[in-house]
């Protein structure tokens, strides 16, 4: 008869105690005969992962973790507003790429056509504004202490330099070229300043041709990240992101040129055409810079102009004050209408935390960010509260 249950369970011990004992006597065991629970041992409950040991252990090796990406991404940060940067500038050069698509020239073609528009802009501005630009920055900078000396004649300021000594300081300051070692470090500074900034344009220029010409195929990659259910999702608001940020990058341009050739004009008109093109450029430079950047522009043209005249002065204060409200009620809401359709306190928080952030780089990318965001809250999140 064959044994039953209880009989091979007891019999189990037994065959332990054997085994052990013919080990002990130095007889020769079968290895395959023995259980992995005989063989190493038997195998313990899991380690308890609400103990304290584990969950500290952990964590503090996901917080070391963080702070290395931390540091590493704060390491590169530079390079990383440089891409920032060229991403932005491509997404602004791709509606052409588009508006050319859409009169029948293939992608590789138009993109070819809108790179050799933006090299020859380039070049022409360097070869044909630039040095004008700098004769008349340094007609400016030789005139500043005549300025100077004409300010003296103001009671109230006349006051201050007599308690204070301030122009006769500011005038040493300027003749003796320490405003530039100042803000440079010296002419070595100057140097590295200038060679750094041209390395910069140069990393800038290449990287917005390169993602402009594969503009598509990352956009493809980074939709296939998505799970499948909602890569179309994901496609149209991220082709929707982009062409609000293209349309914002486009937009600031042209806002910018109005503001720079409505200057030149006027300054012409009014006697300073001898500092025109470069103020007119800092105009434009400056407008691009949300908030604050028109105001900075025509603070700078008033008091060069005040400076040489006081009755030119006042025409540039009245001139800037009518041309932002024509821009700010007139122009800006027609170009940006169709890529940034945000409320004024929006704009205006964004463009602070943006510029607390990364400066003058960080303002300029807040408004299409924030535009980015307002899109995702407003068809992802707002539309999944309405369905419950």
């Amino acid at each position: 008869m064959s044994e039953g249950p209880q009989d091979a369970k007891a019999a189990a011990p037994q065959a332990r105690t054997a085994t052990g004992h013919a080990e002990t006597a130095g007889e020769h065991v079968d290895e395959r005969q023995l259980g992995p629970q005989e063989e190493y041992g038997t195998q313990g409950a899991p380690f308890e992962r609400r103990s304290p040991f584990y969950l500290g252990f952990f964590g503090a090796l996901g917080a070391l973790l963080a702070y290395f990406l931390w540091s590493a991404i704060m390491g590169i940060g530079s390079t990383l507003i440089l891409i920032v940067v060229s991403l932005f500038l491509a997404a602004g050069l791709n509606p052409s790429v588009e508006a050319l698509e859409r009169r029948g020239l293939r992608r590789s073609w138009a993109v070819t056509a809108v790179i050799t528009a933006f090299l020859a802009a380039v070049a022409l501005f360097v070869v044909a504004i630039v040095p004008v630009i700098t004769d008349q920055v340094t007609a400016i900078t030789k005139s500043a202490p005549e300025w100077l000396e004409q300010l003296q004649k103001n009671r109230q300021i006349q006051k201050l330099d007599d308690e204070y000594d301030i122009i006769s300081k500011i005038q040493d300051y300027v003749a003796n070229g320490d405003f530039v070692s100042g803000i440079f470090g010296g002419v070595l500074g100057v140097g590295l300043k200038i060679l750094g900034a041209l390395f910069n344009a140069f990393i800038i220029l290449v990287l917005t041709l390169y993602f402009l010409s594969s503009l598509e195929k990352t956009k493809q990659a980074f939709y296939r990240l998505a799970p499948a259910s909602r890569r179309s999702r994901v496609a149209l608001l991220g082709d929707q992101i982009i062409r609000n940020v293209g349309g914002y990058v486009s937009g600031a341009f042209i806002v910018a040129l109005c503001a720079g050739i409505s200057t030149l004009v006027f300054l012409f008109i009014v006697g300073l055409g001898q500092y025109a093109v470069a103020l007119a450029f800092v105009v434009a430079l400056l407008d691009v810079i949300p908030m604050i950047g028109a105001t900075l522009g025509a603070v700078v043209v008033t008091a060069i102009a005040t400076a040489t005249d006081i009755k030119t002065g006042i025409f540039c204060a009245i001139f800037f004050l009518i041309y932002q409200q024509v821009e700010n009620y007139l122009i800006y809401p027609r170009v940006m209408s169709k890529s940034v359709d945000l409320p004024g306190a929006v704009i205006v928080i964004a463009a602070l935390i943006g510029a607390g952030l990364l400066g003058v780089v960080g303002a300029l990318l807040a408004i299409p960010t924030a535009a980015a965001i307002m899109l995702i809250l407003r068809e992802v999140v707002v539309r999944r509260q309405d369905a419950r």
